[in-house]
């Protein structure tokens, strides 16, 4: 069986680093590859990698106004900036792995309060003159990753070069994709890494694999990938 492993690299990031920890760039890139790798491990039926499709945006280089420190933020110095960087020349060196690029809405790029803080903030159990530095987070909208994920599901199906195609990710702007790689006689698999999605995508997918433990539990600690 041919499969094709494709991964919502700003989901994975979030997913891995909730359940294995912070990592470096070399390491985080590792685990992407052993994970993928779990995906073709069966007792039942061989499994050969067609490839893996990675697909994420390139950091942001530009200055934005932090409303709490007032002054501009040179994101190109920034941590964030030389870790995406790192964890992207890291995932050019490993064997298939095909990187598909998105792009940033500049003009969206800017820094808001977080979301419970906000809630906090309407509840008045925090003020304005509460407010700290990480209370705000940049937020950074992309284009085009979905886009890119729906075109290569159809691409696989239709020409037929791969048997499975397993989806790492957690929405469902996937489904008419899915719905067409199904049609073409595909094998299609979601792995949303423990997190929650609508019940309704079980209509439109050939099963659910995760695998890892959930999130929480000590097997977690246990598993190889886990590192603090």
């Amino acid at each position: 069986m041919k499969v094709a492993i494709l991964v919502d690299g700003g989901f994975y990031l979030k997913r891995a680093e909730y359940i294995w920890g912070i990592k470096s760039p070399e390491d985080r890139a590792y685990e992407l590859i052993s994970y993928c790798q779990r995906h073709l491990k069966t007792e039942h039926s061989k499994k050969d990698l067609y490839r893996i499709f990675y697909y994420d945006c390139m950091p942001s280089n530009k200055m934005v106004y932090h409303p709490f420190l007032k002054k501009n933020i040179d994101l190109k110095k920034t941590e964030v900036y030389k870790w995406s960087n790192s964890f992207f020349e890291e995932l050019k060196s490993k064997r298939k792995v095909a990187i598909r690029r998105g792009e940033l809405l500049e003009g969206t790029i800017g820094y808001i309060i977080k979301m419970d803080i906000v809630k906090k903030l309407c509840n008045k159990t925090l003020t304005i003159d509460d407010l700290k530095e990480n209370d705000f987070k940049l937020d950074i909208k992309q284009k085009g990753v979905d886009t890119r994920i729906c075109l290569d599901i159809s691409s696989l199906a239709y020409k037929k070069q791969v048997d499975q195609i397993i989806l790492i990710a957690g929405d469902s702007d996937f489904v008419p994709a899915a719905k067409h790689a199904r049609r073409e006689g595909i094998d299609f698999i979601l792995d949303p890494m423990w997190h929650t999605i609508k019940s309704s995508l079980n209509e439109h997918i050939d099963g659910l694999q995760t695998k890892v433990s959930k999130p929480g539990s000590d097997k977690v600690k246990e598993d190889p990938l886990y590192k603090k």
